[in-house]
């Protein structure tokens, strides 16, 4: 809420701007019955019918200013709604790339939560600007008219409207909770349906269709349950609001006669009580208490659904600056769950200038969770990992972004120039040096065949192939002055010839190289090796490791090196 409000008040001139034609927009309702009662009294009940008529002409004059503040209100809505958007979009896609839970599959509840609750937020935003804004500046003027031209009806008007209001308020609770269970149940059956869609292979080939269908159908039935208890409590709620909004009606009927008889009252004074409360009060209540219930509630939901997907405050970033190169692991320990098994275990590592290093073992093993843990995406469960003497993830962030680069094997590149897409972590690369960085990882025939720098890309790289997008992924951290850089099975798509170009190119480049391996060829031209089995990590030479690692030994006896299609390492 902090961070909406906060949103918000960065475009407080817009805000203002809004309040001030929200003024123009409540003139009508505070003068309406003003009018209208003087239009009788003066004028139709006087004799005057003429006056009557001009007192009507200033109330339709005054409704058409109040529909140009109307019109002025939606007209400036954009300027504050659409910013606030765009920093919730924000907010939940850091909130998602600091959860170490959705590395490596897509987040459907994330999408739900952008492409439904940051718009439930949006509309709902403007809905609080627009109609509810409008709607109390429409009571308020209305009731403030009322006590002036009928003070003697106003308890009638105002009574059965605060009890209305208190037993509202009493269920806005209630209201909230069955709004939030609705949109539970709306990110459930998003999460299960995407988690069936991305594994649609798997699902054919276990023969899981009647199990993917019944995990689906169950959210959706439990998401259509929640929708229909949410229906219920509105529908109490339209009871309660719609009792308080007639009762003043009733009771104006009741006890007006014997005022205007005794002459506490005119006809004219009536009418106009009448008037504010038919077409102001009224109406005014029933979409306030309408937009409380579905527009304020939904938009209180949302924010703090978002606020759960968040990013955590961690606190003031790093301020510690490395002496050194040099990367440190100290025993180091991390497993994903307190009751699961460690991932990487009891680790201790050394990583100086020049060094090569190759990471191998079984898919799933734990390579690329020690590569996140290298770069300070995630901290170890014990032990530390340090960087120039100091823990990775305190250090200054500007330095560790320039200074480690992890390449991954997704490839990310988007619509744009060449140029743009090279010079996006080294906007201040020249051409000579993206030219050289193309040709060291062996894209210069590439670059040759798009037609240069100035060509253009497609939305992630349409047009090229698996493997030309990760050449040119690594040329752009080629051009970086990255003196740590970790290959995570970055070179996947390319065939083992240019996977041994693209290795030599950066380990060359005199700072720290890891490979995580997608072949063992990897480990043969890699100072040392680091075999990961599940057990506590085994780091040595290629041909001590070939005495003292029944794994790595086994991998190596089944490895065929003239096979000019390399098969990689095996899944475990």
């Amino acid at each position: 809420m902090r961070f909406y409000l906060s949103t918000l008040a960065g475009h407080r001139k817009g805000v203002l701007i809004l309040l001030g034609w929200s003024a123009l927009e409540g003139i009508p309702a505070f003068f309406g019955g003003k009018l209208v009662g003087a239009a009788v009294d003066q004028g139709f009940a006087a004799g005057d019918p003429l006056a009557g008529v001009l007192w009507l002409l200033v109330f339709a004059a005054l409704a058409v200013a109040g529909a140009l503040g109307q019109r002025q209100v939606f007209a400036r809505l954009g300027d504050v709604v659409e910013p606030m958007r765009d920093a919730l979009v924000t907010r939940v896609v850091k909130g998602v790339l600091n959860d170490p839970t959705h590395r490596r599959t897509p987040d459907a509840s994330a999408v739900a939560m952008i492409t439904r609750h940051v718009e439930v937020v949006r509309d709902a935003t403007a809905g609080v600007l627009v109609q509810a804004r409008a709607l109390l500046v429409t009571t308020i003027a209305a009731l403030i008219g009322l006590a002036t031209t009928a003070a003697a009806l106003i308890w009638l008007v105002v009574l059965p409207i605060v009890v209305a209001l208190v037993l509202f308020g009493l269920m806005l609770p209630s209201l909230a909770k069955r709004q939030r269970d609705a949109v539970m149940a709306d990110e459930r059956t998003a999460e299960a349906s995407g988690a069936v869609l991305t594994g649609l292979r798997d699902v054919a080939a276990c023969d899981a269709a009647a199990e993917a269908y019944q995990d689906v159908a169950t959210q959706i039935d439990q998401q259509a349950r929640a929708s229909v208890v949410v229906a219920w409590a509105n529908s109490l709620r339209a009871t309660v609001i719609a009792i308080g909004g007639f009762a003043p009606v009733v009771l104006l009927v009741a006890f007006a006669p014997p005022l205007v008889a005794s002459g506490q009252l005119t006809t004219g004074a009536v009418l106009a009580a009448v008037v504010y409360l038919t077409n102001s009060v009224n109406p005014a209540l029933h979409g306030l208490a309408r937009t409380t219930s579905t527009v304020v509630m939904r938009l209180m939901v949302a924010l703090k659904r978002l606020q759960e997907a968040a990013p955590r405050n961690t606190g003031e970033p790093g301020q510690e600056i490395p002496a050194n190169g040099d990367i440190v692991l100290k025993d180091v320990t991390f497993s994903w769950s307190p009751d699961a098994e460690p991932v990487v275990r009891g680790l201790s590592l050394t990583l100086r200038p020049g060094d090569h290093l190759a990471v191998v073992g079984p898919s799933g093993i734990g390579k690329s969770t020690l590569a996140s843990l290298v770069t300070g995406l995630m901290p170890p469960d014990f032990g530390t990992v340090l960087f120039g003497g100091a823990p990775v993830d305190l250090v200054v962030p500007t330095i560790r972004q320039h200074a480690v680069a992890l390449i991954p094997q997704e490839t990310y590149l988007f619509t744009g120039t060449l140029r743009e897409n090279l010079t996006l972590l080294a906007p201040w690369a020249t051409d000579g040096e993206l030219i050289e960085a193309l040709t060291k990882v062996g894209a210069k025939p590439l670059l040759d065949r798009l037609g240069g720098l100035d060509a253009a890309l497609g939305h992630g790289g349409e047009g090229l192939s698996a493997g030309e997008g990760q050449l040119l992924a690594l040329a752009r951290v080629f051009v970086t002055s990255a003196s740590i850089v970790i290959l995570d099975e970055a070179t996947s798509h390319l065939d083992p010839a240019a996977e041994a170009r693209v290795e030599r190119a950066f380990s060359q480049r005199d700072g720290i190289l890891v490979v995580i391996a997608h072949r063992l060829s990897s480990a043969l031209r890699a100072n040392r090796v680091l075999v990961m089995d599940g057990g506590r990590p085994l780091l040595g030479t290629h041909e001590n490791l070939l005495k003292t690692s029944p794994l790595y030994g086994q991998l190596m006896l089944a490895w065929d090196p003239t096979h000019h299609e390399e098969t990689p390492l095996p899944k475990r």
